[in-house]
């Protein structure tokens, strides 16, 4: 299967890839913790069959000091030990949040009153914007069939700004 297009490859493209990095960017930045983006981000796209930003989140994540064992168990985090309460909060809020389709409710009060529990305003702001983002590019690269396992941490930071 080969990639159908490279989205940066032209004017229009580039432009708003390098504003969707940007709001991506914003959210890196915030005060929600960077080990559960990584974790939200590579769960949704796990749902989402996105080859490629299952290779970003993961490779990511690594660099960032994640441990093997958690990011092996992230598609089954309900039936382990290895995550915190808080962050049990943002993969079901992710989980979710990606399966609006599967879900006539959406995003349930349950999860929801957990993720107030542990995450303070701006956190779940950001949370919120992590999870329609990462939706978003999971879309994006599955389209356009982007391949997994190419990628290097810190391949799109000449995108910033």
């Amino acid at each position: 299967m080969e990639p159908r297009m490279n989205l940066t490859s032209n004017e229009l493209g580039a432009k708003l890839g390098k504003r969707f990095y940007n709001v991506s960017l914003a959210i890196e930045r915030s005060t929600l913790p960077k080990p559960t983006q990584n974790l939200v981000m590579l769960r949704a796209s796990q749902i989402n069959g996105c080859g490629f930003c299952v290779d970003y989140h993961s490779k990511d994540a690594t660099a960032a000091g994640e441990s093997a064992v958690r990011l092996n168990l992230v598609a089954a985090w309900r039936e382990t030990t290895v995550f915190t309460e808080a962050e049990r909060a943002a993969l079901a809020l992710a989980e979710e949040g990606t399966r609006l389709a599967d879900a006539h409710q959406g995003v349930s009060d349950e999860t929801w009153a957990q993720v107030r529990k542990h995450y303070d305003d701006d956190q779940i702001a950001a949370l919120v914007y992590l999870v329609a983002m990462i939706n978003a590019a999971n879309r994006l690269g599955v389209i356009v069939r982007n391949q997994g396992g190419s990628y290097e941490p810190g391949m799109f930071a000449s995108l910033s700004n």
